[in-house]
């Protein structure tokens, strides 16, 4: 017999969820998302630039960019789109440049106005999870502040 609390306990020790409620609608947040010059500026935390070099939005597509730090190094990514729901689900693999891990981003319609993303990292180990979530943790509510500005922006 399996015990499902081990197997549950197992996967939520590889597992990083941010989640934040955003006064926007869901169609306009999932766009964000999914359109690159939209997405470009605030993907990633604070003070971070981005150069896209493929963004094809499909599933077994490819979105390769590159960040650029605010200490001026480069952080060449690589990931490949999983599955698109329009509006409501996002799922690809960071599959570059050191952890492989899957992202799952649900947006959820709240209200007409309010929209709740859930953004879900699932990595292959617990030790990987471990190595990341101290920077990934802060650099997600960073990347969350930035999309709300993005949005401010375009709504």
């Amino acid at each position: 017999m399996v015990n499902t609390n081990t197997e549950t306990s197992k996967l939520a020790d590889r597992e990083i969820i941010s989640l934040r409620t955003l006064s926007f609608p869901r169609e306009l947040v999932f766009k964000a998302w999914t359109e690159p010059e939209r997405l470009a500026r605030w993907w990633g935390p604070k003070d971070f630039r981005n150069t896209f070099e493929e963004f094809d939005l499909r599933p077994g597509g490819n979105w390769r960019f590159v960040m650029h730090g605010p200490n001026g190094d480069d952080y060449p990514n690589h990931c490949v789109f999983v599955e698109i729901v329009k509006p409501e689900l996002l799922v690809f693999n960071h599959i570059s440049p050191v952890h492989f891990f899957q992202v799952t981003a649900s947006f959820e319609e709240v209200s007409t106005d309010k929209t709740k993303v859930i953004f879900r990292m699932m990595f292959e180990s617990a030790e990987e999870c471990d190595k990341s979530r101290p920077y990934i943790i802060k650099g997600n509510e960073e990347n969350f502040d930035r999309l709300e500005t993005e949005l401010a922006r375009v709504a």
